[in-house]
């Protein structure tokens, strides 16, 4: 990509086109590119990389404030980005950018973001892609993270990612002056402390609801959620190969090649 050059830039998300932090990374790549939006027409969050079979793609346009705002897809963040590099555009884009999202997608829970694998299939397509997601579920100003994706944006139409890596931003709710600064990360290895709360409906049948919290086990500043607690913007290049390349060569120690010919 040149920098010089206005962008071809796709944004989606996973909490619905209306949401108010989609709104506010489309007010701010305007400034740089030429912006399409393709994105859930409703709240898609903790779908993962799920995509919809043996059910129509039903698109729509949608406006905001009598105004084309982009693509309404009844559909999962992946739907969008697939079907809008496959059908709706007439080019390829030259960066894919999801978010952003309202909370955070740090450790575990970038396995089961839809704002991630949006950003996702954008790479598997060989698009540079970034996910992006404000750190807070309460109501929050969005224009901190949306300004500092667009400059990682220009940051990446100059110097490229390399192919199969996108890069998981996750912002504190914290104003520009706050910010401590910006720190490339390792993916953390909090995980989901899950428990289910069973309840019953008005015709008393029972069902569950989830409930649960993050359960912190990383110290070092070096990892998304501990960066993010300790006032940083965390920029995490991740990857989809999930091979473990180091239990590859240990496997080769147990003679597992010859498995098919052992008659025990």
């Amino acid at each position: 990509m040149s920098p010089a050059r206005r962008l071809n830039i796709l944004v989606s998300n996973d909490d619905g086109i209306d949401a108010p932090g989609i709104a506010a990374l489309v007010k701010e790549l305007h400034r740089i590119g030429r912006v399409t939006v393709v994105a859930p027409h409703q709240q898609q969050s903790a779908v993962g990389h799920a995509i919809t079979m043996n059910y129509p793609l039903r698109v729509r346009e949608y406006r905001k404030n009598g105004r084309f705002f982009g693509y309404a897809v009844e559909g999962t963040p992946a739907d969008c980005v697939k079907l809008a590099v496959r059908a709706l555009l007439k080019k390829k884009p030259d960066i894919v950018v999801s978010g952003v999202n309202h909370g955070s997608n740090t450790a575990i829970s970038v396995l089961y973001s839809g704002t991630v694998s949006a950003a996702t299939e954008g790479t598997i397509f060989g698009i540079p892609s970034i996910a992006v997601s404000l750190t807070t579920y309460a109501q929050a100003d969005f224009s901190v993270a949306a300004a500092f994706a667009r400059k990682l944006v220009q940051q990446i139409a100059r110097h490229g990612l390399p192919k199969g890596t996108l890069l998981n931003v996750n912002i504190p709710p914290l104003t520009k002056r706050r910010l401590k600064g910006v720190m490339v990360t390792r993916m953390g290895r909090a995980v989901w402390n899950d428990t289910f709360d069973a309840r019953r409906d008005p015709a008393n049948k029972e069902y569950y609801w989830l409930k649960g919290g993050l359960q912190r086990v990383d110290v070092g500043i070096e990892f998304d959620e501990a960066a993010v607690r300790a006032g940083y913007i965390s920029v995490t290049p991740i990857q989809y190969d999930l091979t473990n390349y180091s239990m590859m060569e240990t496997m080769q120690t147990w003679g597992i090649e010859g498995l098919h010919r052992d008659k025990k």
